[in-house]
C-alpha cells in the first residue's frame, strides 16, 4: 500500500505569464468596445438596467462603466479609470478608457513576439512625456473674464451629450454657477469647489427653459407655523444654529425623583425658563429669520413667532453651510455666543413658495454669494437626471479653465498632433523600445478613428486624409467635425477641449496600460462556498490512485 498523496485542491487557482497579460487585454478591450459608440456628438445611447429594475437611458461613460457588474479583476480597474478621471477633472470619462483599451491593444503583438513587458512600459512611458511636451506647445491661453470664449468651450465640451440639443442653456448655467463659488486664494489659485458650494435640485414640471442658477440658495422646507410666522422677508437677517432650541433631553435614560407636588411645577417652570433665556439671547440680536440643524421646541415657535421672527428646523448640514456662504452668516453652536457679526445680512429676499405638493424656501438676490443652487426644470425625471449629469460635467469643464485657463483642439485634432510628432520622434529611438515607443504613437489614433466611426463616414478616407494633413506638420488643429464627418480646422468651428482634461486622459490612460501589463499573475484565495450546514471541510486525503490528473505535493 503506497503511503497517501496530499491534494491541493481549489485552495489557489492560478495563470500566469502571457497567458494573463492576453486575458487582461481582452478584458479591457471588452470594456473599451462596450463605451466606443458613446464618443463624440454623433454617439449613440445606451440603456442600463439598475439593480432596482429601474432603466437609465445616458450616454456618459461614467454612468455607464458604473451600472456594469463585471467580475475580471482587469475589467474593474478599467472601470476604477473613468472614475478617477470623473473625480479629477470630471470629463473625459469615455475618452480615457477607449484609449487605454488601445494602449493594451497595440502591446499584444509585442507581446507574442515576448517582449518584456517592462521594456513596452518604459516605451509607453517615454511616449507619454512627449506628449505631454506636445500639448503644452499647441496649448492656447485664453481670458476667463470673456463670456462667449467661456460659453463656446463649455459648449463644445458638452455638445457631444444628450443636452447638446438645448443650445447654450447648460452651458449658461455652468458657466454661473462655477464663477460664483469661485474664490481666489491669491498667487493665482482659483478654488472652485462644485461638490460642496453647487447643488442641483431637480423639479420635474416646467419647461428646460425654466432653469436657472439663483442668486442665493434653496431647500425644500417651510416654516415651522405656517399660519404665524412670515413667509417672504426682504433684506432678513439671518441666524443659522446647529443646536437644539428645545429642552436637552437626558443622554441615556435619566430619572428624577420627585417629592413634593409642587416640584413637578417647578421641573417643568426649570425647562421653560431654559427654552425662553435661549430666545432671549437670540431675540436680542433682533433676528428675521433663524434656522437650525436639530429640532425647534412648541415653545421655542411660540417666543420667535411672538417676536415676528420666521423659523426653520431641521435643516441639513450641508444645506446650512450652503445659506451661510450665501449671506454671509456664521453657523453657531451656542446661543449664548452669538454675535452681530455672525448675522447673515447679504440675503436680499426670504421666501416660501410652493411648486408641485410642496414647499420650498428661496434664499435669493444675495449680494456676493460663494454657493449657489441650480433649479433644473423639466418634463420628466428620466430627462432630469440626464441633464442633471450633463451639467455635473459642464461645471467640471467650467471649474478646469477656471483653474488652468488653457486651451487644445477637440474633435481629435490634438491626438492627431501628438500621434504624428510622436511617429517622427520614434526614428530616433535606439534600441528595442523603438517599436512599442511606435505603436504607442498610433493608439493616439483611435480617438480620432473612433469619432469618425460614430459620425458613420469611411473611417480609412477620413484618416489617411488627417494623417496625411498632420504628417507634414502644416496646422494642429486640423480634426474630425463630429456632427457630420467633415474634416475641419477646430479653430474655426470653435471645437475645444480644456488643457486639464487631455494631460489626464493622457496621463491615466498610459499608466493604467503600463499597470495592466505588469501583471503578470491572478492568484485568486477565493474558497468555493459550501452547502449550509455542511460544517468544515477537512483537507482530503486520498490514495495515489484517485489523484490522477490533480496537482501532487511529493511525498
Amino acid at each position: 500500500m503506497h503511503a497517501p498523496v496530499l491534494v491541493l485542491k481549489d485552495s489557489l487557482k492560478r495563470e500566469s505569464g502571457s497567458k494573463v497579460q492576453h486575458a487582461n487585454i481582452q478584458a479591457s478591450k471588452a470594456v473599451a468596445d462596450i463605451i466606443r459608440t458613446t464618443l463624440g456628438p454623433r454617439s449613440m445611447l445606451k440603456m442600463l438596467l439598475d439593480a432596482a429594475g429601474g432603466i437609465v437611458v445616458t450616454n456618459d461613460g461614467n454612468a455607464i462603466l458604473r451600472e456594469l457588474d463585471i467580475a475580471h479583476p482587469a475589467a474593474k480597474s478599467m472601470i476604477e479609470l473613468s472614475r478617477t478621471q470623473d473625480e479629477e477633472v470630471g470629463d473625459g470619462t469615455t475618452s480615457v478608457i477607449v484609449l487605454a483599451g488601445e494602449m493594451l491593444h497595440v502591446a499584444e503583438a509585442f507581446i507574442d513576439k515576448n517582449y518584456h513587458p517592462t521594456v513596452i512600459c518604459r516605451a509607453y512611458n517615454k511616449a507619454l512625456e512627449d506628449a505631454l511636451a506636445v500639448l503644452d506647445k499647441i496649448a492656447m491661453p485664453i481670458d476667463v473674464d470673456d463670456r462667449s470664449t467661456m460659453l463656446g468651450l463649455v459648449k463644445s465640451c458638452i455638445g457631444t451629450k444628450f443636452t447638446g440639443q438645448f443650445g447654450d442653456l447648460i452651458a449658461d448655467l455652468a458657466i454661473d454657477a462655477t464663477s460664483t463659488v469661485g474664490v481666489d486664494l491669491g498667487q493665482g489659485i482659483r478654488e472652485v469647489d462644485i461638490k460642496k458650494y453647487i447643488k442641483v435640485e431637480k423639479l420635474p414640471g416646467g419647461q428646460l427653459e425654466d432653469s436657472k442658477v439663483l442668486k442665493g440658495v434653496m431647500f425644500n422646507k417651510d416654516v415651522v407655523a405656517p399660519g404665524k410666522m412670515r413667509r417672504k422677508i426682504v433684506n432678513p437677517r439671518i441666524i443659522l444654529l446647529d443646536c437644539p432650541l428645545e429642552y436637552k433631553k437626558g443622554e441615556n435614560q435619566t430619572n428624577a425623583e420627585l417629592v413634593k407636588e409642587e416640584d413637578w411645577e417647578v421641573l417643568l417652570k426649570m425647562e421653560e425658563e431654559y427654552i425662553e433665556n435661549i430666545c432671549m439671547q437670540i431675540l436680542k440680536l433682533k433676528p428675521d429669520l433663524v434656522i437650525t440643524e436639530k429640532g425647534l421646541s412648541d415653545l421655542a415657535c411660540h417666543y420667535l413667532s411672538k417676536a415676528g421672527v420666521s423659523a426653520i428646523r431641521r435643516l441639513r448640514k450641508t444645506d446650512n453651510n450652503r445659506i451661510a456662504k450665501a449671506c454671509g452668516a456664521v453657523v453657531v453652536n451656542r446661543p449664548d455666543e452669538l454675535q452681530e457679526s455672525d448675522v447673515g445680512t447679504g440675503a436680499g429676499l426670504f421666501e416660501i413658495k410652493k411648486i408641485g405638493d410642496e414647499f420650498f424656501a428661496f434664499i435669493v438676490d444675495c449680494k456676493d454669494p460663494k454657493a449657489c443652487t441650480v433649479l433644473l426644470r423639466g418634463a420628466s425625471k428620466d430627462l432630469l437626471n440626464e441633464v442633471e449629469r450633463n451639467l455635473q460635467d459642464a461645471m467640471s469643464v467650467a471649474r478646469n479653465i477656471l483653474k488652468n485657463p488653457k486651451l487644445l483642439p477637440g474633435g481629435g485634432a490634438t491626438e492627431l498632433t501628438v500621434s504624428a510628432t510622436l511617429k517622427q520622434k520614434s526614428s530616433s529611438i535606439e534600441g528595442i523600445e523603438k517599436w512599442p515607443y511606435e505603436a504607442a504613437a498610433i493608439a493616439f489614433e483611435a480617438i480620432p478613428r473612433t469619432l469618425a466611426q460614430n459620425c458613420g463616414v469611411n473611417v480609412i478616407r477620413t484618416m489617411t486624409a488627417l494623417q496625411g494633413k498632420h504628417a507634414n506638420g502644416e496646422n494642429a488643429w486640423v480634426g474630425i467635425d463630429g456632427n457630420t464627418g467633415a474634416i475641419v480646422d477646430m479653430k474655426e468651428k470653435k471645437i475645444w477641449d480644456s488643457y486639464n482634461v487631455k494631460a489626464q486622459t493622457f496621463k491615466t490612460s498610459i499608466e493604467a496600460a503600463c499597470m495592466l501589463l505588469r501583471i503578470d499573475d491572478i492568484v485568486s484565495g477565493i474558497k468555493k462556498k459550501q452547502a449550509p450546514g455542511s460544517g468544515p471541510t477537512k483537507p482530503k486525503i486520498e490514495e495515489e490512485g484517485d489523484a490522477d490528473g490533480e496537482q501532487i505535493i511529493p511525498e
